[in-house]
């Protein structure tokens, strides 16, 4: 992001940016515009660009938001990685319908994915997984994610038997964690603009391509 951009978020912060999106091309798939987004993001210098949150549904129809980190994204969809047995993992394999949604404060900018999920194949997560430091490796294997402490020092004391028995080894990936795939079948690119007459671009997957389309703010 240039100086000027810069300038132009500091001034217009809570009043919307001075310009309005630029047209988009109607073979521009929305994964590019995102990609441009997401850079814009990074260059801006905010904290951790890559948090999302994520939505789901419990059993009673209750959503449920929790934020996660984005570790990666192409054609195929948007990855993160969690613990299988956590609730979200848990109310995904039941409903494997997801949200969610970027917000770039600074840039006055939010993205809202909508879709489907499905995992990632175990070569991917323990690629990844391999790549963490070795002290979240072992985090993996001590937290049974969503559960209750049985007491005070359970965590800790899982964390020291995880580190024994795994010492002087690779930590292998659990068969418990992994990566979700959330596969699009709409975006919106939210951007502020000043009296809130805000741009709102949709994008929708009908028909095995997708159609865009502006909203009301």
């Amino acid at each position: 992001m240039t100086l000027i951009e810069k300038l132009r978020c500091l001034f217009s912060f809570g009043q919307g940016v001075a310009l309005a999106l630029p047209e988009i091309n109607t073979d521009t798939p929305p994964i590019t515009l995102f990609d441009q987004w997401f850079n814009d993001a990074k260059k801006s210098g905010l904290l951790l660009p890559e948090a999302v949150s994520v939505s789901t549904c419990d059993n009673n129809g209750q959503p449920k938001s929790r934020m996660v980190l984005l570790k990666e994204f192409d054609t195929t969809g948007f990855i993160f990685y969690t613990n299988y047995g956590s609730d979200k993992s848990s109310q995904l394999n039941d409903n494997n319908k997801i949200a969610l949604l970027f917000h770039w404060g600074v840039l006055q900018r939010q993205v809202r994915i909508e879709g489907v999920v499905e995992k990632v194949d175990n070569e991917i997560s323990a690629a990844y997984f391999h790549s963490r430091d070795r002290g979240s490796q072992i985090g993996a294997w001590a937290s049974k994610q969503s559960t209750h402490l049985q007491h005070e020092n359970e965590l800790s004391e899982r964390n020291a038997y995880y580190e024994q028995l795994f010492k002087g080894k690779e930590v292998p990936l659990p068969e418990f964690w992994g990566g979700w795939r959330v596969k699009p079948q709409y975006f919106e690119f939210w951007q502020g603009r000043s009296s809130r007459l805000h741009d709102r671009l949709c994008f929708e997957y009908n028909n095995e391509q997708w159609q865009h389309f502006k909203r009301h703010p």
